[in-house]
């Protein structure tokens, strides 16, 4: 670990075992039931009397250390191979011993965001299916029952020290009933395709912004923001307020990668191109605290929702949220990042907390799947804009992840789609598929300048690639673009 992971780890475990008693303790993330990652170093940590040797012994290992002046300990087991086979964690000291029971090695998510994160398995179960839909997994709890997929909910009030150390839990009955339905069904896909255990590790805050997420030095390590706010200047949106009480503790649990659903808040601020470097704050934060800047990050597009309707001192139009769609996937220039599009997941436009979330899971489970774990034969994402080009009085417009080819998913003409000439009026336009290119023109339009594609709160946009990824909305004369770095 470096000096900047080391620091930021000593500021983490002052504050996870604040008050804790002058004895052997551990955090409430390391406990019964609970999986460990696969594949790389895996952190303990905890508190014992200040100059004592601690002792930890699991798999096979024996790692030794001695607590520091403040009582603070870490030791890091070797990378483990995954293991379905229940084992005991034994950590020691002179007077005392800590048995962790039913540890498996596996693959860890941390899952965060707001409500559509929070959604509950409870939830979900009490959807209402539309008329004639009858396949929806809505009775998942009835049929949840994998003792290989562990969850733990975090909770900001009870992140202290247990001396029962309870928090992991198999993902069934009661616990799964309180647990994020997106990030259930993450895991379940992503055990039928992995067949090792998953942990995943629920931190959502319903209504939540994204700044509370992050401490203000977070900010403060961007030029955008000491640009825009000084350096003196407070960020608003309470920064670390969660942060302190459901990130922080957990770090540096070793974890696979993060899902983060969350912006449906900041959407309601009109909050535009800052978002995109809020969501860069975060993103080089939390992996500093894990010391990893490589890992994943993998997000969900908001759902439709219609904005417009909002009252209050802001105003909101049917492109507010397209324009805030537009500044999401900015974030997809940091490396090893994606996002799920939600385009297609949303039949009441009133409701801001569709039921898909079995799909958003699955989606995102694509993203893990074919870039966290290589799999070259899935597509993580669907079609992204990726250049235009005139022709005449048309546009061709090429993709990035075609997949297997760009499709109408209804079998209807393609919707969505509108184009401009330099007046800068946009039409709807006539679109065939040609070449695995979307061709766009417009009776009107002689001389094309520019395309949108599903840009309004209400769209549904036929557009997929054949995988059944829906195409994420667009327009090229972009004017955000060029000011992310």
């Amino acid at each position: 670990m470096n000096s900047t992971g080391t620091i930021a780890l000593l500021q983490i475990l002052l504050f996870a075992c604040f008050d804790a008693p002058a004895q052997l303790s551990v955090p409430k993330v390391i406990g019964n039931n609970m999986v460990l990652q696969r594949n790389g170093p895996v952190p303990i940590w905890g508190y014992a009397k200040p100059g004592e040797k601690v002792t930890v012994i699991f798999n096979q290992q024996e790692k030794n250390t001695t607590t520091g002046s403040n009582g603070n300990w870490l030791v890091t087991l070797d990378p483990m191979q995954a293991s379905a086979t229940p084992g005991e964690l034994f950590i020691k000291t002179a007077d005392n011993t800590v048995v962790l029971e039913n540890i498996l090695v596996g693959e860890v998510w941390l899952c965060s965001g707001q409500s559509n994160m929070e959604y509950t398995m409870r939830k979900n179960s009490k959807v209402t299916l539309p008329e004639g839909v009858t396949d929806w997994p809505v009775n998942e709890l009835e049929t949840a029952h994998n003792k290989d997929i562990r969850i733990f909910l975090a909770d900001r009030k009870k992140m202290k020290p247990d001396s029962l150390h309870r928090g992991w839990d198999t993902a069934e009955d009661d616990a799964l009933r309180s647990f994020s339905a997106v990030g259930y069904f993450f895991a379940k896909k992503l055990y039928s395709e992995l067949h090792v255990p998953i942990g995943m590790i629920a931190s959502a805050i319903p209504g939540s912004r994204i700044e509370p997420w992050m401490p203000e030095e977070a900010f403060m390590a961007l030029p955008f923001f000491i640009h825009h706010t000084g350096a003196a200047h407070k960020i608003d949106g309470e920064p670390g307020k969660f942060y302190e009480t459901m990130i922080a503790p957990l770090a540096p649990f070793a974890i696979k990668g993060f899902l983060w659903y969350q912006g449906e808040s900041n959407c309601f601020l009109n909050d535009r191109l800052q978002y995109a470097y809020k969501m860069k704050a975060l993103i080089n934060y939390w992996r500093k605290i894990w010391d990893n800047n490589a890992l994943p990050f993998y997000y969900v597009q908001i759902a439709p929702f219609v904005y417009s309707k909002a009252t209050g001192s802001l105003s909101y139009t049917a492109e507010s949220l397209p324009e805030f769609w537009e500044v999401q996937a900015l974030a997809l220039k940091i490396p090893n990042t994606a996002m799920v599009t939600t385009t297609d997941l949303n039949f009441d436009l009133d409701n801001l907390h569709p039921h898909f979330k079995w799909e958003v899971g699955r989606r995102l489970a694509l993203c893990a799947l074919a870039g966290a774990y290589g799999r070259k034969d899935i597509v993580p994402m669907g079609p992204m804009y990726k250049k235009m080009k005139i022709q005449g009085n048309k546009v061709v417009i090429d993709f990035t992840y075609k997949g297997g080819g760009l499709i109408s998913h209804d079998g209807k003409p393609l919707n969505g789609f509108a184009i401009a000439g330099a007046d800068g009026r946009f039409v709807a336009a006539q679109t065939i598929i040609n070449n695995n290119k979307v061709q766009v023109s417009a009776a009107g339009v002689q001389h094309p300048a520019a395309v949108r594609f599903g840009w309004n709160e209400a769209a549904h946009p036929n557009l997929y690639n054949k995988e059944g990824l829906p195409a994420f909305p667009f327009r090229t004369d972009n004017p955000v673009e060029k000011q992310f770095e």
